[in-house]
């Protein structure tokens, strides 16, 4: 895939996410074999960890609607190269139940191969993301 395309996948999936698309519109964009990781305590954040198939990643983003209130989403760079994207950035977000407000930076590893989204890593302060939700 040329650099154009992986960018242009990216921005497809930011934009879907930020207009408050479907979770099931928004899985549609990753491969049925996409490695989706996440990490950090599964036990406390029902959200992270590992996902399969587009079916495990449109539940994903229906628990973090479930869970959290998003009040900020900036991205400051996105790289591209040889089929993957790295997206860096910062977010605020409001855990529902508890009310407490997670900041943390962040960033995410994308690969891309023949439109598709196939590798879907997210790093982030993961510790602050458990206590906010505990």
């Amino acid at each position: 895939m040329t650099d154009t395309a992986v960018r242009e996948t990216v921005d497809t999936l930011f934009r879907r996410i930020r207009e408050g698309a479907d979770a099931t519109e928004i899985a549609r964009l990753f491969s049925e074999d996409v490695d989706w990781f996440i990490a950090g305590d599964t036990a406390t954040v029902p959200w992270i960890g590992r996902k399969s198939g587009r079916h495990g990643v449109a539940e994903f983003f229906r628990q973090l609607r479930e869970h959290v209130a998003p009040e900020r989403f900036a991205i400051d760079a996105i790289l591209v190269g040889q089929g993957r994207a790295v997206v860096l950035g910062d977010l605020a977000t409001r855990v529902k139940r508890t009310g407490r407000l997670i900041e943390t930076a962040f960033a995410f590893d994308i690969g891309v191969r023949d439109g598709l989204i196939v590798r879907y890593h997210m790093l982030e302060d993961s510790w602050a993301v458990a206590e906010a939700t505990r």
